[in-house]
């Protein structure tokens, strides 16, 4: 059988953050609740400069250098995103170009010409697309090599209950045949639903209320909107944003529409069906789990307790399959709830619910967070959700924490619970490489963490809310976002340069 899998992985997260210990006190939230409830320590911010495109070249930058390629030999860059920069123009040829242009006096003007380049979106598991697409690409050939890169900005309104769970960065992975790292599975089970758990929309917006609000604020009652409108549409000409044809605009905001416990539901159900599905697609024994025989348990992560929170009811059923729950409950003083003794169903939901809930509180269950969990847990918690990346994060603190422990874990399964709302899951494993320990020792996760400089609450709101267009961190041995048209041909045309 060909193995095809991840060869190396790089990561890039900005130079600056936000404590969660000054956003708790700006916003009065006990600090131990995010901390100790949640697991959150930091949240990583993009500075004026940077952008998703900045962060994924940086990440392949990262990557082709500590290995050596020759971007001619680089046959496909997917990018998973929901950060997208633009409507059409996938936001990867920003980053190709980027690249195209640092490597062209070496490797010459064309080079990355023949890189077959895309942007997948599907909420938090574009980058799983983008990854399970690639290898198949690569099982094609064994001359093949790819590049899989997330990069997001998880960006939620100020004050939302979600905002303390921001993050941004970028990862970058090595696809190929006989990878150093993992190699992964063919068998891949999905669980998918058309729901609106969590959602960026393109409002539409009419320009009478634009107008009409602009007149409020400015104390102008006593003008016609209609006059107003009419003035715009006098010619078909197009002289600025409201001096359009159309009689709505369509506005998008980088921040979301969500349900915060409608998604924990759903990110609950999805893992589980996926689960099941990818149990029946490899056919798995009976009286064993793949809870036990997996080493490592690696979770997309909203935030970092996440996936034990999540996780609970998956453990609980799987245990009871195979019999091992009984023991669990006598030496808890658990008792299962029986559906006769319940008036109504959602009643009965409620008690199996605190039934997950007892459980997780087990001290068998927290024995196996800290096994198989725990090590993916540190990076999400110092970093934030970084969406289409979070569940490679989890990977990645993972990986490296094994190589401090000095882990033999050579050989070993992990296995993948990847979430995107909207909402998809897919569950997957992959096998650790005999030559894991060379590819994590140049890791450096937890050296890029640290090297990160703290930010003011003052400066934390201008870049989150626009009004800094200078950036806090120093900008050295990176890409940064130079300029942004304004007109005509040019009109939000990005451009980007290298900083020596």
């Amino acid at each position: 059988m060909k193995k095809a899998g991840i060869d190396d992985m790089a990561l890039y997260v900005p130079k600056i953050y936000f404590d969660i210990k000054d956003l708790a006190e700006a916003r009065e939230i006990e600090y131990a609740k995010l901390n100790k409830g949640l697991g959150l320590s930091k949240m990583a911010i993009i500075d004026a400069h940077e952008d998703t495109a900045t962060m994924a070249a940086n990440a392949i930058l990262e990557l082709i250098d500590k290995n050596n390629l020759n971007p001619n030999d680089i046959g496909r860059l997917y990018m998973g995103t929901e950060s997208a920069l633009d409507g059409a123009k996938p936001t990867a040829t920003y980053a190709l170009e980027m690249l195209r242009q640092k490597y062209a006096p070496k490797y010459g003007e064309d080079c990355f010409l023949h890189c077959d380049v895309i942007d997948m979106t599907f909420a938090c598991i574009g980058a799983v697309d983008a990854l399970q697409n690639t290898l198949d690409w690569v099982n094609g050939d064994e001359n093949r090599i790819g590049i899989v890169v997330s990069s997001d900005n998880a960006k939620y309104e100020l004050n939302s209950t979600g905002e303390y769970t921001q993050g941004a960065g970028a990862i970058a992975m090595l696809v190929k045949q006989n990878p150093r790292l993992i190699a992964l599975s063919n068998s891949w089970g999905v669980a998918t639903r058309g729901v609106h758990d969590f959602y960026k929309p393109l409002r539409r917006v009419s320009k009478a209320d634009i107008i009409n609000e602009v007149l409020e604020l400015v104390g102008t009652k006593n003008g016609s909107v209609q006059k107003y409108l009419d003035i715009l549409h006098e010619t078909l000409d197009v002289n600025g944003i409201l001096d359009a044809n159309e009689k709505t605009l369509t506005i998008h905001k980088d921040t979301p529409v969500f349900d915060g416990q409608y998604s924990n539901d759903c990110y609950q159900s999805r893992i589980t069906e996926a689960f099941e599905h990818f149990k029946s697609e490899v056919q798995s024994n009976e009286k064993e789990s793949f809870i036990n025989t997996w080493e490592r348990l690696i979770f997309h992560l909203p935030y970092a307790f996440h996936g034990q929170r999540m996780f609970a009811e998956v453990y609980t059923k799987e245990l009871n399959r195979i019999g091992e729950l009984t023991a669990i409950l006598d030496n808890n003083g658990i008792e299962t709830p029986n559906q006769t003794d319940f008036e109504t169903e959602k009643l009965y939901e409620k008690a199996v619910a605190y039934l997950y809930k007892s459980i997780s509180k087990t001290p068998e269950y927290k024995a196996f967070v800290k096994q198989k969990i725990a090590k993916g847990q540190g990076v999400s918690g110092e970093i934030g959700n970084m969406y289409a990346g979070s569940v490679f994060l989890s990977l990645l603190g993972t990986l490296e924490g094994d190589y401090l422990d000095n882990s033999e874990i050579a050989g070993t399964k992990f296995g993948f619970f990847a979430y995107g709302s909207g909402s998809k899951s897919k569950v997957f494993e992959g096998e650790i490489m005999p030559t894991w320990k060379a590819v994590a020792a140049k890791l450096n996760i937890t050296e890029k963490i640290n090297n990160r400089q703290a930010v003011d609450y003052a400066t934390y709101v201008n870049l989150h809310t626009g009004n800094s267009e200078t950036s806090f961190g120093k900008q050295q041995q990176e890409f940064v976002l130079a300029d942004i048209g304004t007109e005509g041909m040019t009109e939000g045309a990005r451009y980007y340069k290298w900083m020596d």
